[in-house]
């Protein structure tokens, strides 16, 4: 089966996670590409097959003779999509022969053009997949999981030589909890590659430090025409906290290294409001000053509120893999060689995010980030060409013949 026509499978489904669920997975839903991916697995004749009851799918390719001392290699990719957007009856366009101009979706009332996304030129000629325009595609990461399904197939098919091999399949990665119950015992890879990337070439191993800050507010309601000197307008408040950081640090605005705060819900009254945010950057020591940033702003508006009026939580969610990765320079200049034999040019290039790979990597897992050649995660401009999703299973195939022909690392 090709990639393509998996990934078309495995979009149908939704898996949108949930930020604000207590639950693993956050929804249930999940299960129901989980348990598809390990029939699909079981089908492909991997061994160790397995859901657990988190809902992380598990199994292994077992090496080919002489091949037993080649290192253990791992592929992990996640099932869920972001709740940023829709992920529910998702119905996948397909345009072959793309002509490189604007592309009006079908619902939505939106428009895909070249002036928002200039990379739509190069893709002309190739086959687009993308949506109606009301949904995401969930190329974010099924793309992942249907090239490394894919890659396996074709190792079998073609009787390639390889060392032991291992899949995960992981939940709830959107919301930063996809490694929470990785169970590195039945996933016993010595190092492993996320597929989780954009565009054909991009390899990253360099990735935002994260973490969560949500200030709550407390106001004072009293009825407005008695309210000198006594109401605190809790929404209001939050405007004041809102523009205490720098304006130029949001997303919009930063490219590269550079790190943002970005307000993902509000929501008040008089009586109380709620703020949460984002915050990322590269540097561990820029991370920790916004941190502290945030901090000053509570102290500062309970100084001028009273105490208790404004509290501030921090989450930490994930942090910058680079320095554990750099030792392991093989990961990096096998995934160049891939590339470059099936036709891509590697970028390295930082993260504006993370990956299951950067917190597995902090559990002893050193795990870069490879492309899946998606562009536009996480809204109804998502898009991805056939010939992206071929040639990143390919990509896969090459860095599994390079690990055969290693025994010592």
């Amino acid at each position: 089966m090709k990639a393509t026509e998996r990934f078309i499978n495995y979009v149908k489904i939704n898996t949108t996670s949930d930020s604000a669920s207590d639950t693993s997975p956050s929804t249930y839903i999940q299960f129901d590409l989980a348990n598809k991916l390990a029939e699909e697995m079981k089908n492909l004749a991997m061994s160790n097959v397995s859901v657990s009851e988190h809902c992380y799918v598990y199994g292994t390719l077992e090496a080919t003779p002489d091949c037993e001392n080649a290192p253990v290699i791992g592929f992990v990719a996640h099932m869920d999509t972001s709740p940023d957007f829709s992920g529910r009856d998702i119905q996948p366009q397909i345009i072959e022969n793309y002509d490189g101009n604007d592309i009006f979706l079908k619902k939505g009332n939106r428009c895909l053009t070249i002036n928002d996304f200039p990379h739509l030129a190069s893709l002309k000629g190739r086959t687009l997949i993308l949506t109606d325009g009301t949904t995401l595609l969930g190329a974010d990461n099924k793309a992942g999981i249907a090239e490394i399904l894919t890659a396996c197939e074709k190792v079998t098919q073609r009787s390639i030589p390889h060392g032991k091999i291992c899949i995960a399949f992981t939940p709830d990665e959107e919301i930063g909890k996809g490694t929470d119950f990785f169970d590195r015992n039945l996933f016993t890879a010595e190092f492993a590659y996320t597929v989780d990337g954009g565009q054909e070439g991009e390899i990253n191993f360099e990735n935002f430090n994260a973490c969560e800050a949500v200030f709550q507010i407390q106001g004072v309601n009293v009825h407005p025409g008695s309210a000198k000197n006594i109401m605190l307008n809790a929404s209001l408040a939050a405007f004041e906290i809102n523009n205490m950081l720098p304006s130029a640090d949001t997303p919009r605005n930063t490219e590269g290294y550079e790190g943002f705060f970005h307000l993902t819900k509000m929501e008040g009254t008089v009586e109380s409001a709620r703020l949460e945010y984002i915050v990322r950057d590269h540097s561990q020591e820029n991370f920790a000053m916004r941190k502290k940033m945030l901090q000053h702003i509570e102290k500062v508006m309970n100084e001028k509120y009273g105490d208790g009026t404004v509290q501030l939580s921090i989450t930490e969610q994930y942090a910058n893999m680079a320095a554990l990765i750099e030792p392991h320079q093989h990961l990096i200049d096998s995934a160049v060689k891939a590339m470059e034999t099936v036709g891509f040019k590697p970028i390295l290039v930082p993260i504006r995010g993370g990956t299951d790979g950067a917190r597995l990597t902090y559990q002893g897992l050193p795990c870069p980030n490879l492309c899946t050649g998606g562009y536009a995660f996480h809204g109804p401009f998502e898009h991805i060409t056939a010939e992206s999703l071929e040639n990143c299973a390919e990509m896969i195939v090459e860095i599994i013949k390079i690990y055969s022909e290693k025994t010592i690392l």
